[in-house]
């Protein structure tokens, strides 16, 4: 792949301390300890019903999508201050609604939404913008992952458990298969906007993630009902 000869590519693993901290080493010493940004875009996808999901997956979902994202900011956080820098957190549509499902993945990106509402406050004392880029889905290779999760797991599974969840299970595939996905690109746009404009807001919308923003404004009892009727009809 090609990119500017000003680039330096630095490998982090976000579930190892030791690797971020040694980026940020890297970093500090390539900046000066002043940094203009951080987006923390690292994350994996896990779809199912909460009994047909392996605890060892929820923990590393959470590591993952939600520690790692913690840690890193932490790590960086010196340098963001001492530049007055701004922190992107590359979030979902799921961060909005938790749809029937999707209940460890949605958990994971309300707690990114949580943290950048938390820092968005807490850092404004230094001048460190934070700001959340809620997305749907979007066309990159966690999609081909998660067909690979799914067949790994089937195994595993109890058949008679999950033959219990069909009609939630055709709902789900039916949303990825309905929902477009929309380009890679299109997300580095709006992350090159909220890095460059004066004042960033505090969330940018993708795609669909606008409407199911205005879905999270219902009533939960009318908002589930939406949801049952058509998971119902899937019998």
């Amino acid at each position: 792949m090609e990119a500017s000869n000003l680039l330096t590519p630095v490998i982090i693993d976000v579930n190892n301390n030791e690797s971020i901290q040694a980026a940020a080493k890297i970093v500090e010493e390539e900046t000066g300890g002043n940094l203009y940004a951080l987006i923390n875009n690292a994350g994996i996808g896990r779809g199912g019903p909460l009994e047909l999901t392996p605890v060892s997956d929820i923990k590393k979902m959470m590591d993952i999508n939600v520690v790692g994202l913690m840690a890193t900011t932490k790590a960086f956080l010196p340098m963001l201050r001492n530049g007055k820098g701004r922190i992107v957190n590359i979030g979902s549509s799921t961060s909005l609604v938790a749809f029937p499902g999707a209940g460890v993945y949605a958990a994971s990106k309300f707690a990114v939404r949580a943290i950048s509402d938390s820092l968005r406050v807490e850092l404004k004392m230094f001048g460190i913008f934070v700001i959340l880029i809620a997305s749907v889905h979007v066309k990159t290779e966690i999609w081909q992952k998660e067909e690979k999760y799914k067949e790994r797991t089937k195994s595993k599974i109890d058949p008679e458990i999950s033959k219990l969840y069909t009609p939630l299970i055709k709902y789900g595939n039916k949303i990825i298969e309905e929902t477009p996905r929309i380009p890679a690109e299109k997300i580095a746009q709006i992350v090159a906007h909220s890095l460059t404009v004066e004042k960033p807001k505090a969330y940018y919308y993708a795609g669909d993630a606008k409407t199911i923003s205005w879905l999270a404004r219902l009533p939960k009892s009318l908002l589930d009902k939406m949801f049952y009727s058509r998971i119902a009809k899937m019998q």
